[in-house]
């Protein structure tokens, strides 16, 4: 198994180096990420159910991928490279937005991410890496924050907290 890294960052999104993935997250510093929304022509997001054996957060509902750029890449072509591994197409990918967060995700985990995220607009049905997800449904924004106030813990952190900017963003640009 390939040992993975990631690219530790400032405030400002400028790389600090890298990191072996496990010891960043063990040590919550703040690091690279990106996160793809991928919605069909009926305006419903794809959600991914994460892998049951997935070192944290395994088997919550969460927005289409959600990972990390390597060193050599950009985070662009991180979530196109993510796409194809996790759900087995690509689709055009347009930058939406930009935050950071910190959480703790459970097991003495924490994640502490720049997370890119990404909006995409296709109706492509995935063919889903089984080792990376365990499953997938599209949703309406409405059906999903209904889902998300009635149980919260059926969800990772990061799609919470990225799905208010979601709406915002989608909203200002007069979509869905």
């Amino acid at each position: 198994m390939r040992i993975e890294y990631v690219v530790l960052v400032n405030q400002d999104d400028r790389s600090l180096g890298t990191l072996e993935k496990m010891e960043a997250h063990e040590r919550g510093v703040l690091h690279r990420a990106f996160s793809v929304f991928v919605f069909n022509s009926k305006g419903e997001l794809m959600l991914q159910q994460r892998a049951l054996d997935k070192y944290h957060s395994p088997g919550l509902w969460s927005n289409t991928v959600c990972s990390h750029p390597r060193a050599d890449e950009t985070p662009l072509q991180g979530a196109n490279r993510r796409m194809q591994e996790e759900m087995g197409f690509g689709c055009g990918l347009e930058k939406a937005f930009s935050f950071i967060y910190k959480s703790d995700v459970g097991d003495g985990l924490t994640e502490h991410e720049f997370d890119h995220v990404f909006f995409g607009f296709c109706d492509t049905l995935p063919r889903i890496n089984e080792e990376e997800v365990a499953d997938w449904k599209y949703m309406s924004m409405d059906d999903v924050e209904a889902d998300i106030k009635a149980h919260p813990e059926l969800y990772t952190v990061w799609f919470k907290i990225a799905l208010k900017q979601v709406r915002k963003h989608l909203s200002s640009r007069d979509q869905l």
